[in-house]
């Protein structure tokens, strides 16, 4: 029996192991235009990198804007500070013995849910 409870206390060790190793493997990213993780912003032209750099100085973010006018241009840190994902609402499942949508009066599993 002896040998059964270390085996045990092993196998838990062995399991908080694992767990560790998995959630130090996930890291979190500062939030964009911070200044841990600054929006990397390429562009061509000098009239192009004065008007963004006022822009990010408008809004407060913090930026690395490089001039390369033989390289395409990339802005989307700068679109994704404009326009953030806004998360989505998801509605509340109807329930079978909840009272129908349509306004009968009748439990949704007897009305509109058959």
């Amino acid at each position: 029996m002896g040998n059964r409870i270390a085996d045990i206390g092993r196998m838990k060790s062995m399991v908080d192991d694992e767990n560790r190793l998995r959630t130090a493997a996930l890291k979190k990213t500062a939030k964009l235009g911070t200044e841990k993780n600054p929006a990397l912003v390429h562009v061509r032209t000098e009239e192009r990198f004065k008007e963004i750099t006022a822009l990010f100085k408008e809004k407060g973010w913090k930026y690395k804007i490089e001039l390369e006018p033989d390289k395409p241009e990339d802005i989307s840190d700068l679109e994704r500070l404009l326009n953030p994902i806004k998360p989505r609402r998801v509605e509340q499942k109807l329930g079978r013995n909840e009272p129908c949508s349509c306004g009968s009066g009748k439990k949704y599993k007897n009305c509109c849910g058959q």
